[in-house]
């Protein structure tokens, strides 16, 4: 039997090292770790999203996005066929976004972001990541590699300005209920994850090797 090719994008500005502790039995998948480009001047994001598809090469593959890479990954199926889609610590539209999103795209105070004072570690985690990150800095230091500019800009309009209501049926939703990023009260029709937090991809790795060859062969 053939492995099931499994794809996993990473959250904003996060490199694909957020899935080092992450581990599916080799005997049935294939796993493979997807990275940011730096978006081409006017990318909107559909164009981005077909972009990122050159860079699977297996048929009906498995696409799992964390955050804002569970964004991109539900705009990446409007290009290619996909056995499943999954995200983690995500939305599938607009509609499970904190207030604080909506008014930053109904008033444009997102484009007031300082975005050169992202660059620092301690603020893009804490863009990322939420507020909780001081001891663990170090961690972050590792984990938040893209710190273009361009792509910070970029990255925070897309998120903020996404225009999807409609919720695609399909997508397979694992959220924590203390996600302080896309706060649980706000999602519908998820896995909940028991204390999970938007970083239950780094510190609950236990519950998703145990769970996710289950969800994808299910």
């Amino acid at each position: 039997m053939s492995k099931i090719p499994v794809y996993f994008m990473p959250g904003l500005a996060a490199s694909s090292a957020i899935f080092e502790r992450i581990s599916l039995p080799l005997e049935d998948f294939e796993v493979v770790l997807l990275e940011w480009e730096i978006p081409i001047i006017n990318e909107s994001l559909s164009e981005y999203a077909k972009r990122i598809t050159t860079k699977i090469k297996h048929k009906n593959p498995v696409l799992i996005g964390v955050s804002f890479g569970g964004i991109l990954v539900q705009e990446m199926v409007r290009f290619i066929e996909v056995r499943k889609l999954i995200i983690i610590s995500s939305v599938k539209n607009n509609l499970e976004f904190p207030m604080r999103l909506k008014i930053a795209k109904n008033t444009k105070a997102y484009k007031l972001i300082p975005t050169r004072l992202l660059v620092n570690i301690e603020n893009l985690a804490k863009f990322s990541f939420g507020d909780k990150v001081n001891q663990r800095l170090k961690l972050y230091e590792k984990f938040l590699s893209v710190r273009d500019i361009s792509y910070l800009d970029w990255a925070i309009e897309q998120v903020i300005l996404w225009d999807r209501e409609e919720a695609d049926e399909k997508v397979i939703h694992i959220h924590g209920d203390q996600d302080e990023v896309f706060p649980y009260k706000n999602i519908k029709k998820c896995i909940t994850l028991k204390g999970g937090t938007h970083i239950m991809i780094l510190n609950k790795f236990r519950w998703f090797n145990e769970n996710l060859p289950k969800i994808i062969l299910e």
